[in-house]
Parts: structure tokens; sequence; C-alpha cells
């Protein structure tokens, strides 16, 4: 089911955003700033790899990241008007790659589907 979502998701997006990246920009919004290591957790990442993919999407110039004034060793992400715009774009994309991965099962079959995996995760599922 994994592949299939991603798949379906690649071909929504077309190539503007890898699912991680959707995942720590969404994340984002909701948190409106938030450090890497609270991202990571956010999104189930070990620390490195939010690290890494978060340094690509500064270099998209999706989010901005500096010293969190608090806490000089963290490094504090926001969201740029780059990304906002993007997250606009592709959420709508997202959420059809959603329905399509899930279009075979009735609706309540979903829905439970959903409440299981939410409940497999635990707190990352938010």
């Amino acid at each position: 089911m994994h592949q299939l979502h991603l798949a379906l998701f690649a071909a929504q997006v077309r190539g503007r955003i890898t699912p991680v990246q959707f995942s720590l920009l969404s994340a984002l919004a909701a948190r409106g700033s938030a450090d890497q290591t609270t991202l990571a957790a956010d999104v189930a990442l070990d620390r490195s790899t939010a690290a890494a993919t978060l340094a690509r999407m500064e270099a998209h110039g999706w989010i901005a990241r500096g010293r969190d004034d608090a806490d000089g060793r963290a490094r504090l992400c926001r969201m740029s008007e780059a990304g906002r715009a993007l997250l606009a774009q592709v959420e709508p994309l997202a959420r059809e790659a959603h329905r399509q991965t899930l279009a075979a099962l009735p609706r309540e079959d979903a829905a439970t589907l959903m409440a299981l995996m939410r409940a497999a995760l635990g707190p990352a599922s938010g």
C-alpha cells in the first residue's frame, strides 16, 4: 500500500516535492515555526535525515533556518512565502493521492484502516 501511495503522490505532484519534504512542510505549516528536532519527531524521521532534507528545502527557498535565540544549538525553521505557495499548490494533489490510495475500499473500511494506522503510530500520527 505504501508503494502505491508513493506512486500516486509522485504522479500527482509531478516532481515538485518529495513525500518527506511535503510532510515536513505540512508540519511546519501547522506549527508556524519549529526547531529541526521537533519537526523530525512530528514526521517520524531521524534528526540527520530531517536536517539534510530541511537544508535542501532551504536551498529551494521553501523555508528559512536560523539559530534559535532561546537555544543557540537549535536550528529554528520558518516557512517562506515560496514554501506557503508550494504547499497551497500540492496539498490538494496530496489529498487526491490519498483518496486514490483508499479508493478501492468502502468508505467505512477506509475510515477503519485510517483509525488503525493512527493507533499503530501513536503520538507520532498527530
